[in-house]
């Protein structure tokens, strides 16, 4: 629908019945902000507290502010800051690891429960260690761990 004065879109809808007349009017923004139909946007908001203890005691120094906190990393390669990773679940590039390490460290250590990547064994250095220690089990005469561990290197040879 546009509006009734200048052709834009119109997004205030005004409904008007006097004496079982309905009357419809139907304005774009900044026609219905020129016939005071719709409200002022608020201006600055004044700190009612701050206001309240400069009345009640004019001569007693206002708190001290809180410091500002410490601006968020970002990452110097491609601009990613920590509410962008949140936002997305995503990292940037290799070098946020680096850059944004303060808020990934609790992350990452909540996830994983450790602070270093354990990781999966590369099936070869499983295989060796399995034969280290079907050596360590023929040696030793365990033979039910030896034929395990020769069932066990089999299956993954």
């Amino acid at each position: 629908m546009k509006c009734q004065i200048c052709d834009a879109p119109a997004t205030f809808h005004l409904t008007d019945v006097v004496n079982k007349k309905r009357r419809e009017l139907h304005l774009c923004e900044r026609c219905a902000r020129e016939r005071n139909l719709i409200p002022e946007p608020p201006g600055p908001q004044i700190d009612l507290k701050a206001l309240m203890g400069l009345l009640t005691n004019p001569f007693h120094a206002p708190p001290a502010l809180a410091p500002e906190p410490a601006p968020e990393p970002v990452c110097a390669q491609c601009g990613m800051a920590v509410p962008e990773f949140k936002a997305t679940g995503r990292l940037g590039c290799s070098h946020d690891y680096e850059a944004l390490r303060p808020a990934l460290e609790p992350l990452l250590e909540r996830i994983h429960r450790a602070m270093t990547h354990a990781g999966k064994t590369p099936r070869a250095v499983r295989v060796s260690e399995w034969k280290r220690r079907l050596g360590a089990a023929v040696a030793a005469e365990n033979y039910e761990e030896a034929a395990r561990l020769r069932d066990l290197i089999r299956a993954h040879e």
